[in-house]
């Protein structure tokens, strides 16, 4: 197979890639550039660089595209499957991080840390302001969303001392349910519900239709004064107006790694301004950049064409055509 990976890849796993396909690395290739540059690869594998359907309609033989990470949501899938392309992720791999860092988040804004290295690298020293701490031992954390980082977001929360809570949901696995009894889980019976019971609402879900702009004006009504809202998921998840309103009437705080207009570069200028806002903690969506994460998501990625090139398709969220329609399809996958 030819195989371009269009972002940052550790070198180990691409070294495994190129010892039994042809495989070219290309880690600064942007989204304008990549409709160019994919003539006559048949995988395309991608961190953040988004693919657009002009891309898709560029590529002559691409069977499989490939998102090292969860979120699907920088890649055309309606475009790949009119194409009969596979668009496949790497879910869960990344889950340890992203809870690592939601649990960071909580940790700077009860404690006030970024404010506390500013006035420090300053030269201001200001004990009296930086010590009103609340703490979290004892609080009530909303865990909104139950899948591998929701879970281990819930599990490292339950360590400090919380009460995590979630909101029922028909139909969950068996492992999902019996995890959520061992972290002690209390579940309540809607996302409303949750807003008026925490103190800490951790979003952990993927944007789609029905979860863009999840925090709203009407569930921001139902929060209580200072809840602080961690969102290390997608920035389309909050109505960023809303949170801002409820940050200047509520004392609402939040915990963000991802904005809804984020650069997709890795360096830039960006201008927010709920990123700006003093109630806001902020980081560069890093949430699965831990070497630890990347290790994970890569070892995984190359599982999937190993077993995508053996005739075995892993991870797929994009429906297929009938396989009449689907164009090039490699030998082991035609009737």
């Amino acid at each position: 197979m030819r195989i371009l990976i269009a972002d940052a890849f550790p070198e180990e796993h691409r070294n495994r890639l190129a010892a039994a396909h042809d495989c070219d690395y290309a880690p600064d290739t942007t989204a304008e550039q990549l409709p160019a540059e994919l003539s006559g690869y048949d995988s395309l594998v991608v961190r953040s660089t988004r693919v657009t359907a002009q891309a898709l309609d560029s590529a002559d033989a691409l069977r499989l595209v490939i998102r090292a990470g969860s979120g699907t949501n920088t890649i055309d899938t309606d475009a790949a499957s009119r194409l009969g392309i596979r668009v496949c992720n790497v879910p869960g791999r990344n889950a340890i991080a992203v809870a690592e860092l939601a649990c960071a988040l909580l940790l700077a804004i009860d404690r006030d840390i970024a404010d506390n290295v500013a006035d420090l690298r300053a030269g201001r020293w200001d004990k009296k302001r930086h010590s009103q701490a609340r703490g979290i031992f004892g609080r009530d954390v909303g865990v909104v969303g139950l899948g591998q980082v929701g879970l281990a977001f819930a599990e490292r929360a339950a360590a400090f001392g919380t009460r995590v809570h979630a909101v029922a949901k028909p139909g969950r696995d068996r492992q999902t349910l019996e995890r959520a009894q061992d972290i002690g889980i209390t579940f309540v019976d809607d996302l409303p519900a949750l807003a008026r019971t925490c103190d800490v609402l951790s979003l952990h879900v993927p944007a789609t239709d029905t979860t863009r702009r999840l925090v709203d004006r009407d569930l921001l009504a139902q929060v209580r004064p200072g809840t602080i809202i961690l969102n290390t998921a997608r920035g389309d998840l909050i109505d960023e107006d809303a949170l801002i309103e409820a940050m200047e009437t509520k004392g609402v705080r939040a915990g963000i790694d991802v904005f809804a207009d984020e650069p997709t570069t890795g360096t830039g200028t960006f201008t927010s301004r709920l990123a700006a806002h003093p109630n806001v903690c902020g980081t560069h969506h890093i949430g699965a950049s831990t070497e630890q994460a990347q290790q994970a998501v890569a070892a995984e990625t190359v599982r999937v064409i190993e077993e995508y090139a053996a005739g075995t398709v892993l991870h797929c969220v994009n429906p297929q055509p009938p396989r009449e329609f689907a164009p090039s399809l490699p030998a082991n996958e035609r009737s």
